[in-house]
């Protein structure tokens, strides 16, 4: 791999202004060379006076952000306190929140809510979970749920990630950003360790099937026993085969309510027993329920602000959310609107 590659792709830029603030986004795909572990880059640039905020679900990819401008707070989201399709709660005591400038968000089961002040920028990069392993050179079972600063990790040289997040803002353009990020990632991936190759073709059968793939089926596909398919998930990918096919599952879920699908349709194509099953995995991996998200993502929840990016093209991985102050929760009525 050419360290030197520069991307394939010229960025997609969309600039735009409003009374409110201003927002800038671009978008491209890794050289060809970086894929199909690399998904893709998005670039953000937001100035806004006032803060905002996003809910986050479950997806199956590793999200590394280079941040070079601001900040974002992290919450747990669980338990229906943000209020997505209601009035919400009060933050719960006790939840913790971490502050981070460049992020690295490994496969998790359960929401999060991000939020910043108003001013952020960075490029965000998807990995493929078994990349991740070898890019940071971390068994992935260590970065289940968490979200740290890459850098924490100590598997790459020192700062790193802190000092390629420090050149992305000194960059002239996104095509200068992205081509620095595919020359970084080519030389990190080189050098890292190899991911088994059992464990990339069991992933891909399982996202290939939406997560409804019996877990002894795919280990017999790959030449493994169920246990060693186990252990190498949690080595490589980070989740287990049956807790990977609950993201993937219901990340297919996410997309058919969101295209219109209904609750039963949904159920029956994701492979849930029922309505209530597909109720019940939606309430704990998103925090509120199908109808809830569904309508939500129907709505305009900022309008000063730039529209919805999910984080996966095609995807419905997010809404974006009106912010009631860092004391309490960020909230969507969808008996009043937005607010």
């Amino acid at each position: 791999m050419s360290s030197r590659a520069p991307s394939s792709s010229r960025p997609a830029v969309r600039p735009a202004r409003c009374p409110h603030g201003t927002w800038e986004t671009a978008s491209a795909r890794p050289h060809p060379r970086l894929r199909p572990g690399v998904l893709g880059y998005r670039g953000f640039r937001l100035a806004f006076p006032g803060p905002r905020a996003r809910l986050e679900a479950p997806i199956g990819a590793v999200t590394l952000m280079l941040g070079f401008q601001g900040a974002v707070r992290i919450t747990e989201a669980t338990g229906g306190w943000v209020g997505v399709g209601g009035d919400g709660a009060a933050r719960p005591a006790g939840l913790g929140t971490i502050e981070l400038s460049s992020v690295l968000s490994g496969l998790s089961t359960t929401p999060v809510l991000g939020e910043h002040d108003g001013k952020l920028a960075g490029v965000e990069v998807l990995l493929r979970p078994w990349a991740a392993f070898t890019l940071f050179r971390t068994g992935l079972h260590e970065l289940t749920g968490a979200r740290l600063h890459p850098d924490a990790l100590d598997a790459l040289p020192h700062e790193a990630v802190g000092e390629l997040a420090h050149a992305l803002g000194r960059s002239a353009s996104w095509r200068a950003r992205f081509q620095l990020v595919d020359e970084t990632l080519g030389r990190w991936l080189e050098s890292g360790p190899r991911c088994a190759d059992g464990t990339v073709r069991a992933w891909y059968a399982l996202a290939h099937s939406g997560g409804t793939a019996p877990v002894g089926q795919i280990a017999e596909q790959v030449g493994w026993s169920v246990r060693h398919l186990e252990n190498r998930f949690r080595e490589q990918i980070g989740l287990s085969p049956k807790a990977a096919s609950r993201v993937l599952r219901l990340q297919r879920a996410r997309r058919l309510l969101c295209a219109g699908s209904t609750q039963a349709e949904t159920a029956a194509a994701c492979g849930y027993y029922d309505q209530a099953h597909l109720s019940g995995e939606f309430k704990a991996m998103t925090g509120c329920t199908p109808r809830q998200f569904a309508l939500a993502r129907g709505l305009r929840a900022d309008p000063g602000g730039p529209p919805a990016t999910d984080r996966l093209a095609g995807e419905a991985t997010s809404l974006v959310l009106r912010h009631r102050g860092r004391a309490g929760g960020a909230d969507i009525s969808k008996t009043r609107g937005p607010r």
